[in-house]
């Protein structure tokens, strides 16, 4: 199963507050064990969202572009991993293991295939390869 790990933002996040030299160097080790154990397959931290947008779609398919910064901190993202794992728990084990002194992280299951079969037909589904394919080639 792979899952998303959300780290939150904080109003330090949000104000563009960067880790110290000491928490950084005990991320990159966190970030090493998970690598080493075949856990992490991406990760990275984000910008504040004063420096990003939104676009909110409606009903009749118009956009609006919303230029950052963003109110509610506590529900914005600071960072991310994607995780390979056999499960949930396992999850909550290896984050339990991260170096954070506060703040909250949130893991959710990423969909798999397995998600969508009732729906897929063969044309998506070979579209989809051909995307996996593609992908996978880029990043080499």
């Amino acid at each position: 199963m792979r899952f998303m790990v959300i780290v939150k933002a904080t109003p330090e996040t949000e104000n563009g507050a960067m880790p110290t030299t000491e928490e950084l160097a005990a991320m990159g080790n966190y970030n090493e064990e998970l690598v080493k154990a075949g856990v992490m397959l991406a990760g990275d931290g984000l910008y504040p969202s004063a420096k990003g947008a939104r676009v909110a779609f409606d009903a009749k398919g118009a956009t609006t572009v919303i230029d950052g910064p963003f109110t509610e901190a506590k529900e914005l993202i600071a960072g991310f991993w994607i995780w390979e794992l056999p499960s949930l728990q396992d999850a909550v084990e290896w984050l339990k293991k991260a170096p954070f002194q506060s703040g909250e992280v949130e893991i959710r299951q990423v969909h798999g295939p397995e998600a969508f079969e009732s729906i897929v037909t063969p044309e998506i589904q070979a579209q989809e390869d051909r995307l996996r394919e593609q992908i996978s080639a880029q990043s080499q």
